[in-house]
Protein backbone atom coordinates (compact mmCIF):
# COMPACT_ATOMS: atom_id res chain seq x y z
CA UNK A 1 0.00 0.00 0.00
CA UNK A 2 2.89 2.41 0.71
CA UNK A 3 4.09 2.09 -2.90
CA UNK A 4 0.62 2.83 -4.20
CA UNK A 5 0.22 5.87 -1.97
CA UNK A 6 3.57 7.28 -3.07
CA UNK A 7 2.60 6.76 -6.71
CA UNK A 8 -0.75 8.42 -6.14
CA UNK A 9 0.76 11.50 -4.54
CA UNK A 10 3.35 11.75 -7.31
CA UNK A 11 0.65 12.01 -9.96
CA UNK A 12 -1.38 14.80 -8.38
CA UNK A 13 0.31 17.58 -10.33
CA UNK A 14 -0.34 15.76 -13.60
CA UNK A 15 -3.96 15.17 -12.68
CA UNK A 16 -4.51 18.90 -12.19
CA UNK A 17 -4.15 19.44 -15.96
CA UNK A 18 -6.93 18.71 -18.46
CA UNK A 19 -6.83 15.15 -19.78
CA UNK A 20 -8.89 16.06 -22.82
CA UNK A 21 -11.10 18.90 -24.06
CA UNK A 22 -13.87 19.61 -21.56
CA UNK A 23 -12.50 17.28 -18.86
CA UNK A 24 -10.38 18.92 -16.18
CA UNK A 25 -8.52 17.63 -13.19
CA UNK A 26 -9.34 18.77 -9.67
CA UNK A 27 -6.22 18.82 -7.52
CA UNK A 28 -8.14 18.77 -4.25
CA UNK A 29 -10.38 15.84 -5.13
CA UNK A 30 -7.49 14.01 -6.80
CA UNK A 31 -5.48 14.26 -3.58
CA UNK A 32 -8.46 13.20 -1.46
CA UNK A 33 -9.23 10.29 -3.78
CA UNK A 34 -5.64 9.03 -3.66
CA UNK A 35 -5.64 9.26 0.13
CA UNK A 36 -9.03 7.65 0.81
CA UNK A 37 -9.51 5.20 -2.06
CA UNK A 38 -6.06 4.10 -3.28
CA UNK A 39 -7.37 1.00 -5.05
CA UNK A 40 -10.32 2.62 -6.85
CA UNK A 41 -8.28 5.77 -7.49
CA UNK A 42 -5.48 3.78 -9.10
CA UNK A 43 -8.04 1.98 -11.27
CA UNK A 44 -9.51 5.34 -12.34
CA UNK A 45 -6.11 6.52 -13.49
CA UNK A 46 -5.46 3.29 -15.37
CA UNK A 47 -8.00 2.81 -18.19
CA UNK A 48 -7.01 -0.81 -18.67
CA UNK A 49 -7.52 -1.65 -14.99
CA UNK A 50 -10.82 0.22 -14.90
CA UNK A 51 -12.01 -1.66 -17.98
CA UNK A 52 -11.07 -5.01 -16.43
CA UNK A 53 -12.90 -4.05 -13.25
CA UNK A 54 -16.04 -3.02 -15.15
CA UNK A 55 -16.05 -6.12 -17.38
CA UNK A 56 -15.66 -8.65 -14.55
CA UNK A 57 -18.38 -11.35 -14.37
CA UNK A 58 -21.67 -9.90 -13.20
CA UNK A 59 -20.35 -6.36 -12.90
CA UNK A 60 -22.11 -4.79 -15.89
CA UNK A 61 -25.51 -5.99 -14.68
CA UNK A 62 -24.86 -4.52 -11.25
CA UNK A 63 -23.66 -1.20 -12.62
CA UNK A 64 -26.73 -0.93 -14.88
CA UNK A 65 -29.03 -1.70 -11.95
CA UNK A 66 -27.31 0.96 -9.85
CA UNK A 67 -27.70 3.59 -12.57
CA UNK A 68 -31.37 2.70 -13.01
CA UNK A 69 -31.95 2.82 -9.25
CA UNK A 70 -30.55 6.34 -9.06
CA UNK A 71 -32.38 7.54 -12.18
CA UNK A 72 -35.68 6.29 -10.79
CA UNK A 73 -35.30 8.77 -7.92
CA UNK A 74 -35.72 11.71 -10.27
CA UNK A 75 -34.86 14.91 -8.39
CA UNK A 76 -35.29 13.45 -4.87
CA UNK A 77 -31.79 14.06 -3.51
CA UNK A 78 -32.16 11.83 -0.46
CA UNK A 79 -33.32 8.98 -2.67
CA UNK A 80 -30.43 9.59 -5.07
CA UNK A 81 -27.97 9.43 -2.18
CA UNK A 82 -29.48 6.17 -0.92
CA UNK A 83 -29.26 4.75 -4.43
CA UNK A 84 -25.48 5.19 -4.37
CA UNK A 85 -25.04 2.95 -1.34
CA UNK A 86 -23.50 -0.43 -2.15
CA UNK A 87 -25.46 -3.45 -0.94
CA UNK A 88 -23.77 -6.69 0.10
CA UNK A 89 -24.23 -8.40 -3.27
CA UNK A 90 -22.82 -5.43 -5.16
CA UNK A 91 -19.89 -5.09 -2.77
CA UNK A 92 -19.12 -8.80 -3.13
CA UNK A 93 -18.96 -8.47 -6.90
CA UNK A 94 -16.52 -5.56 -6.62
CA UNK A 95 -14.43 -7.57 -4.16
CA UNK A 96 -14.15 -10.51 -6.55
CA UNK A 97 -13.49 -8.25 -9.53
CA UNK A 98 -10.75 -6.33 -7.74
CA UNK A 99 -8.95 -9.49 -6.74
CA UNK A 100 -9.00 -10.78 -10.32
CA UNK A 101 -8.68 -7.62 -12.38
CA UNK A 102 -6.06 -5.40 -10.81
CA UNK A 103 -3.15 -7.46 -9.45
CA UNK A 104 -0.64 -4.64 -9.84
CA UNK A 105 -2.61 -1.84 -8.18
CA UNK A 106 -1.66 -2.33 -4.53
CA UNK A 107 0.66 -4.14 -2.17
CA UNK A 108 -1.76 -4.12 0.79
CA UNK A 109 -0.65 -6.79 3.22
CA UNK A 110 -4.07 -8.47 3.28
CA UNK A 111 -4.76 -8.28 -0.45
CA UNK A 112 -6.92 -6.54 -3.02
CA UNK A 113 -10.23 -8.06 -1.98
CA UNK A 114 -9.86 -6.78 1.58
CA UNK A 115 -8.88 -3.32 0.37
CA UNK A 116 -11.88 -3.25 -1.98
CA UNK A 117 -14.12 -4.13 0.97
CA UNK A 118 -12.68 -1.24 2.99
CA UNK A 119 -13.15 1.26 0.17
CA UNK A 120 -16.74 0.23 -0.58
CA UNK A 121 -17.52 0.36 3.15
CA UNK A 122 -15.87 3.80 3.25
CA UNK A 123 -18.12 5.10 0.47
CA UNK A 124 -21.16 3.83 2.34
CA UNK A 125 -20.01 5.40 5.61
CA UNK A 126 -19.44 8.80 3.99
CA UNK A 127 -22.81 8.75 2.21
CA UNK A 128 -24.69 7.71 5.34
CA UNK A 129 -22.94 10.31 7.53
CA UNK A 130 -22.72 13.32 5.21
CA UNK A 131 -25.85 12.82 3.06
CA UNK A 132 -28.31 10.73 5.05
CA UNK A 133 -27.78 12.10 8.56
CA UNK A 134 -26.33 9.04 10.29
CA UNK A 135 -24.41 9.84 13.47
CA UNK A 136 -20.64 9.64 12.98
CA UNK A 137 -18.71 7.15 15.09
CA UNK A 138 -17.27 10.10 17.07
CA UNK A 139 -19.23 13.26 17.86
CA UNK A 140 -16.38 15.55 16.78
CA UNK A 141 -16.62 14.15 13.23
CA UNK A 142 -19.32 14.50 10.58
CA UNK A 143 -20.83 17.56 8.88
CA UNK A 144 -22.02 19.31 12.03
CA UNK A 145 -25.46 20.79 12.67
CA UNK A 146 -27.04 22.00 9.42
CA UNK A 147 -30.15 23.92 8.55
CA UNK A 148 -32.48 22.18 6.06
CA UNK A 149 -31.39 24.70 3.42
CA UNK A 150 -27.69 24.03 3.97
CA UNK A 151 -28.24 20.27 3.85
CA UNK A 152 -30.19 20.56 0.61
CA UNK A 153 -27.51 22.75 -0.97
CA UNK A 154 -24.76 20.29 -0.06
CA UNK A 155 -26.70 17.31 -1.39
CA UNK A 156 -27.46 19.10 -4.66
CA UNK A 157 -23.86 20.24 -5.17
CA UNK A 158 -22.49 16.77 -4.41
CA UNK A 159 -25.01 15.18 -6.78
CA UNK A 160 -23.98 17.52 -9.58
CA UNK A 161 -20.25 17.08 -8.86
CA UNK A 162 -20.59 13.29 -8.97
CA UNK A 163 -21.66 13.59 -12.61
CA UNK A 164 -19.36 16.45 -13.64
CA UNK A 165 -16.43 14.80 -15.49
CA UNK A 166 -13.11 14.83 -13.60
CA UNK A 167 -9.86 13.73 -15.20
CA UNK A 168 -8.35 10.63 -13.63
CA UNK A 169 -11.51 9.63 -11.78
CA UNK A 170 -13.41 6.35 -11.67
CA UNK A 171 -16.71 8.06 -12.50
CA UNK A 172 -17.16 5.99 -15.64
CA UNK A 173 -17.21 2.94 -13.39
CA UNK A 174 -19.62 4.33 -10.79
CA UNK A 175 -20.41 7.88 -9.58
CA UNK A 176 -20.51 6.90 -5.90
CA UNK A 177 -16.75 7.44 -5.46
CA UNK A 178 -16.86 11.06 -6.61
CA UNK A 179 -20.14 11.59 -4.77
CA UNK A 180 -18.46 10.58 -1.50
CA UNK A 181 -15.48 12.84 -2.25
CA UNK A 182 -17.80 15.74 -3.10
CA UNK A 183 -19.76 15.31 0.13
CA UNK A 184 -16.55 15.75 2.13
CA UNK A 185 -15.49 18.68 -0.02
CA UNK A 186 -18.76 20.64 0.26
CA UNK A 187 -18.76 19.97 4.02
CA UNK A 188 -15.19 21.30 4.36
CA UNK A 189 -14.09 17.99 5.86
CA UNK A 190 -11.01 17.36 3.73
CA UNK A 191 -8.98 16.85 6.91
CA UNK A 192 -7.36 13.73 5.44
CA UNK A 193 -5.17 15.81 3.10
CA UNK A 194 -4.67 18.84 5.33
CA UNK A 195 -0.96 18.24 5.91
CA UNK A 196 0.26 16.60 2.72
CA UNK A 197 2.94 15.83 1.82
CA UNK A 198 3.92 14.53 5.25
CA UNK A 199 7.53 14.26 4.16
CA UNK A 200 7.73 18.03 3.62
CA UNK A 201 7.16 21.11 5.72
CA UNK A 202 7.95 20.57 9.38
CA UNK A 203 8.96 16.97 8.64
CA UNK A 204 11.47 17.77 5.89
CA UNK A 205 14.45 18.05 8.26
CA UNK A 206 13.80 14.87 10.29
CA UNK A 207 13.02 12.92 7.11
CA UNK A 208 16.34 14.02 5.63
CA UNK A 209 18.14 13.05 8.85
CA UNK A 210 16.48 9.62 8.82
CA UNK A 211 18.04 8.86 5.42
CA UNK A 212 21.58 8.96 6.82
CA UNK A 213 20.87 7.84 10.38
CA UNK A 214 22.65 4.88 11.94
CA UNK A 215 19.58 3.51 13.70
CA UNK A 216 21.69 0.99 15.61
CA UNK A 217 23.25 3.77 17.64
CA UNK A 218 19.98 4.17 19.53
CA UNK A 219 18.17 1.91 21.95
CA UNK A 220 14.85 3.15 20.60
CA UNK A 221 14.21 4.26 17.04
CA UNK A 222 11.49 6.66 18.16
CA UNK A 223 9.45 7.90 21.06
CA UNK A 224 5.72 8.10 20.30
CA UNK A 225 4.08 10.92 22.25
CA UNK A 226 0.33 10.37 22.20
CA UNK A 227 -2.15 13.22 22.05
CA UNK A 228 -4.82 14.19 24.55
CA UNK A 229 -6.90 16.80 22.77
CA UNK A 230 -8.09 19.99 24.48
CA UNK A 231 -11.79 20.36 25.21
CA UNK A 232 -11.88 24.15 25.58
CA UNK A 233 -12.18 26.50 22.58
CA UNK A 234 -8.95 28.39 21.98
CA UNK A 235 -6.83 25.99 24.04
CA UNK A 236 -3.75 24.89 22.09
CA UNK A 237 -2.63 22.06 24.39
CA UNK A 238 -4.56 20.21 27.05
CA UNK A 239 -3.22 19.87 30.61
CA UNK A 240 -2.40 16.21 29.96
CA UNK A 241 -0.75 17.18 26.67
CA UNK A 242 1.61 19.52 28.50
CA UNK A 243 2.49 16.74 30.92
CA UNK A 244 3.23 14.41 28.00
CA UNK A 245 5.69 16.95 26.60
CA UNK A 246 7.56 17.21 29.90
CA UNK A 247 7.83 13.42 29.98
CA UNK A 248 9.05 13.39 26.38
CA UNK A 249 11.70 16.05 26.98
CA UNK A 250 13.00 14.25 30.06
CA UNK A 251 13.17 10.94 28.21
CA UNK A 252 14.84 12.44 25.15
CA UNK A 253 17.54 13.97 27.36
CA UNK A 254 18.79 10.45 28.11
CA UNK A 255 20.14 10.32 24.55
CA UNK A 256 18.97 6.83 23.58
CA UNK A 257 16.00 7.82 21.35
CA UNK A 258 16.54 8.81 17.70
CA UNK A 259 13.26 10.66 17.05
CA UNK A 260 10.25 12.02 18.87
CA UNK A 261 6.97 11.42 17.00
CA UNK A 262 4.27 13.78 18.26
CA UNK A 263 0.83 12.49 17.31
CA UNK A 264 -2.48 14.33 17.32
CA UNK A 265 -4.82 15.84 14.74
CA UNK A 266 -7.19 18.80 14.45
CA UNK A 267 -9.89 17.08 16.45
CA UNK A 268 -10.68 18.54 19.88
CA UNK A 269 -12.75 20.57 20.46
CA UNK A 270 -14.90 20.29 17.37
CA UNK A 271 -13.77 22.62 14.53
CA UNK A 272 -10.65 23.71 16.42
CA UNK A 273 -8.15 25.59 14.22
CA UNK A 274 -5.23 23.97 16.07
CA UNK A 275 -3.51 20.74 15.11
CA UNK A 276 -2.28 19.06 18.26
CA UNK A 277 0.91 17.62 16.75
CA UNK A 278 1.92 21.07 15.46
CA UNK A 279 1.40 22.60 18.89
CA UNK A 280 3.33 19.77 20.57
CA UNK A 281 6.23 20.20 18.15
CA UNK A 282 6.31 23.95 18.71
CA UNK A 283 6.38 23.51 22.49
CA UNK A 284 9.18 20.93 22.37
CA UNK A 285 11.32 23.33 20.33
CA UNK A 286 10.49 26.55 22.16
CA UNK A 287 10.16 25.32 25.75
CA UNK A 288 12.54 22.38 25.82
CA UNK A 289 15.05 23.25 23.08
CA UNK A 290 14.63 19.90 21.32
CA UNK A 291 16.28 20.02 17.85
CA UNK A 292 13.70 20.39 15.07
CA UNK A 293 15.30 17.57 13.04
CA UNK A 294 14.61 15.17 15.91
CA UNK A 295 10.83 15.81 15.94
CA UNK A 296 8.45 14.14 13.49
CA UNK A 297 4.90 15.50 13.32
CA UNK A 298 1.97 13.09 12.85
CA UNK A 299 -0.93 15.53 12.40
CA UNK A 300 -3.89 13.26 11.59
CA UNK A 301 -4.63 10.94 14.53
CA UNK A 302 -7.97 11.55 16.25
CA UNK A 303 -7.89 8.62 18.69
CA UNK A 304 -5.35 6.66 20.74
CA UNK A 305 -5.73 3.76 18.31
CA UNK A 306 -4.61 5.92 15.41
CA UNK A 307 -1.86 7.61 17.42
CA UNK A 308 -0.08 4.26 17.33
CA UNK A 309 -1.21 3.28 13.83
CA UNK A 310 -0.13 6.55 12.23
CA UNK A 311 3.17 6.66 14.08
CA UNK A 312 3.83 3.15 12.78
CA UNK A 313 3.14 4.36 9.24
CA UNK A 314 5.59 7.23 9.64
CA UNK A 315 8.33 4.91 10.90
CA UNK A 316 7.86 2.79 7.78
CA UNK A 317 8.08 5.91 5.62
CA UNK A 318 11.31 6.83 7.41
CA UNK A 319 12.68 3.34 6.60
CA UNK A 320 13.25 2.51 10.24
CA UNK A 321 14.45 -1.11 10.55
CA UNK A 322 11.55 -3.44 11.30
CA UNK A 323 13.20 -4.75 14.46
CA UNK A 324 13.99 -1.35 15.98
CA UNK A 325 11.89 -0.82 19.10
CA UNK A 326 9.89 2.32 19.87
CA UNK A 327 8.73 3.66 23.19
CA UNK A 328 5.28 5.13 23.87
CA UNK A 329 5.25 8.05 26.33
CA UNK A 330 2.04 9.17 28.04
CA UNK A 331 0.38 9.66 31.42
CA UNK A 332 -0.14 6.58 33.63
CA UNK A 333 -3.89 6.42 32.91
CA UNK A 334 -3.48 6.37 29.13
CA UNK A 335 -0.46 4.08 29.41
CA UNK A 336 -2.48 1.56 31.39
CA UNK A 337 -5.28 1.79 28.84
CA UNK A 338 -2.91 1.08 25.92
CA UNK A 339 -1.70 -2.04 27.72
CA UNK A 340 -5.23 -3.24 28.52
CA UNK A 341 -7.43 -5.88 26.92
CA UNK A 342 -10.00 -3.13 26.35
CA UNK A 343 -7.61 -1.30 24.04
CA UNK A 344 -6.85 -4.52 22.16
CA UNK A 345 -10.58 -5.04 21.68
CA UNK A 346 -11.04 -1.46 20.49
CA UNK A 347 -8.30 -1.87 17.88
CA UNK A 348 -9.96 -5.03 16.63
CA UNK A 349 -13.38 -3.35 16.46
CA UNK A 350 -12.34 -0.01 14.92
CA UNK A 351 -9.26 -0.90 12.87
CA UNK A 352 -9.83 -4.59 12.29
CA UNK A 353 -6.29 -5.45 13.45
CA UNK A 354 -3.62 -4.52 15.98
CA UNK A 355 -1.30 -1.70 14.79
CA UNK A 356 1.50 -3.29 16.77
CA UNK A 357 2.10 -4.87 20.15
CA UNK A 358 3.28 -3.77 23.55
CA UNK A 359 6.51 -5.65 24.22
CA UNK A 360 7.08 -4.62 27.83
CA UNK A 361 6.53 -1.86 30.36
CA UNK A 362 9.50 0.31 31.32
CA UNK A 363 7.79 2.62 33.82
CA UNK A 364 4.27 3.86 34.69
CA UNK A 365 4.54 6.29 31.75
CA UNK A 366 6.60 4.25 29.24
CA UNK A 367 5.72 1.23 27.12
CA UNK A 368 7.97 -0.46 24.57
CA UNK A 369 5.96 -0.90 21.37
CA UNK A 370 6.71 -2.74 18.15
CA UNK A 371 4.71 -1.64 15.05
CA UNK A 372 2.98 -4.11 12.72
CA UNK A 373 2.84 -3.91 8.94
CA UNK A 374 -0.95 -4.07 9.10
CA UNK A 375 -0.84 -0.40 10.12
CA UNK A 376 -0.34 0.47 6.44
CA UNK A 377 -3.91 -0.51 5.54
CA UNK A 378 -5.91 2.47 4.31
CA UNK A 379 -9.47 2.52 5.65
CA UNK A 380 -11.84 5.29 4.49
CA UNK A 381 -14.48 4.25 6.97
CA UNK A 382 -12.71 6.96 8.97
CA UNK A 383 -12.62 9.51 6.12
CA UNK A 384 -10.89 12.22 8.16
CA UNK A 385 -7.97 9.92 8.95
CA UNK A 386 -8.01 6.80 6.78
Amino acid sequence: MRALLCASVATLTALAAPASAGVVGDGQLAALSARLFPLLDAAGRNPGALERLASAPGMQAILRARRARRAACGTDLTCRAQALLWNDQEAGTVRSAAAAAAPTLTDADDGLAAQADREIAGINTIVRTYALGAMPATAIDGPGTLSPQDRQARLQAADWLADAPRAGSAQSFDPSIDYALALLDVSDRTDAIGHEPLSGGANAAPMARAKTLDWRRYRYGAMIVTGVGPEIDGERLSPFGKYHLRLAAQRFAQGDVAFIIVSGGRAHPRATPFTEADEMRKALIERYRIPADAIVSEPYARHTTTNLRNASRLLARMHAPADVETIVICNPLQSGYIESARFTERNAAELGYQPGRVVRRVSPTELVFRPARAADRVDPRDPLDP
